[in-house]
């Protein structure tokens, strides 16, 4: 099993996650590290899929309006707690130097410390 090497957040804030090709919402941000994120979706999500996504960002992150990268999607389950919610996996593959950095203010920001009461069989983000 593949282990991250980056931290990761809960994240503490209602952030919406787009396909940029089509405006469809993808999901909501749910935990963060700086080279992936899990999301909150209502759809499952193929895996091992490229997405084409943009996060639209506040002016507290960038005075860009949103940024757009590819993540590919690494795993989809029904949650635990609401079955008709999916979590979903997904790895940054391409996004610009630019927007890397808006993504690592969202980390910084938004992303909160994980307890230390987490389950041994607890998630990770990439499998």
């Amino acid at each position: 099993m593949e282990r991250r090497k980056r931290d990761r957040r809960d994240f503490s804030y209602y952030m919406r996650v787009m396909n940029e090709n089509t405006g469809e919402l993808v999901g909501h941000l749910a935990d963060i590290s700086i080279s992936g994120f899990k999301l909150e979706s209502q759809k499952p999500i193929s895996k091992n899929t490229e997405y084409p996504l943009r996060i639209e960002l506040g002016s507290d992150i960038s005075d860009q309006s949103f940024i757009v990268f590819i993540a590919n999607s690494k795993w989809c389950q029904p949650q635990l707690i609401d079955i008709t919610l999916y979590n979903v996996g997904f790895q940054i593959v391409d996004i610009s130097s630019e927007a890397l950095e808006s993504f690592k203010k969202i980390y910084d920001v938004y992303g909160s410390q994980k307890s230390e009461k987490k389950s041994p069989n607890a998630n990770y983000l990439w499998r």
